[in-house]
């Protein structure tokens, strides 16, 4: 199902900088054979959806661009087929940049646990 498809993860805030776990989510992706794409920013120096910031909750703070559309941005550019995340939170913010991008029909976001049920109903 996942093999030979390019995944990239996002490190969600609090499982990755605040727990330090990096590498036991891209090993399950790993073990697909689907090819692991890195983003730009990435592990320690992930860069967050928005959500961790309250951004879901509340109208963006003035700036550029909103958080969670940079990181979609980045995500873009990786060229990914799906993007995992392991944060409900991670997932409301990815997916409503997808959507906004209009992305949505080329990149699915999935939860790593979703990726896990799909690859073992094989």
């Amino acid at each position: 199902m996942f093999k030979g498809k390019k995944i990239t993860y996002h490190d969600p805030c609090y499982l990755g900088r605040a727990n330090e776990v990096y590498e036991a989510p891209r090993k399950v992706l790993e073990s697909l054979d689907a090819q692991l794409i890195e983003l730009k920013r990435c592990k320690s120096n992930g860069l967050c959806c928005g959500a961790g910031g309250g951004q879901m909750f509340k109208e963006p703070e003035p700036g550029k661009k909103d958080i969670n559309i940079e990181r979609i941005e980045e995500v873009i550019d990786a060229k990914p087929q799906v993007v995992a995340a392991a944060c409900p939170f991670c997932m409301t913010m990815l997916k409503d940049g997808i959507k906004i991008k209009e992305k949505d029909a080329e990149i699915e976001v999935l939860d790593i646990a979703e990726i896990t049920a799909r690859a073992n109903q094989l």
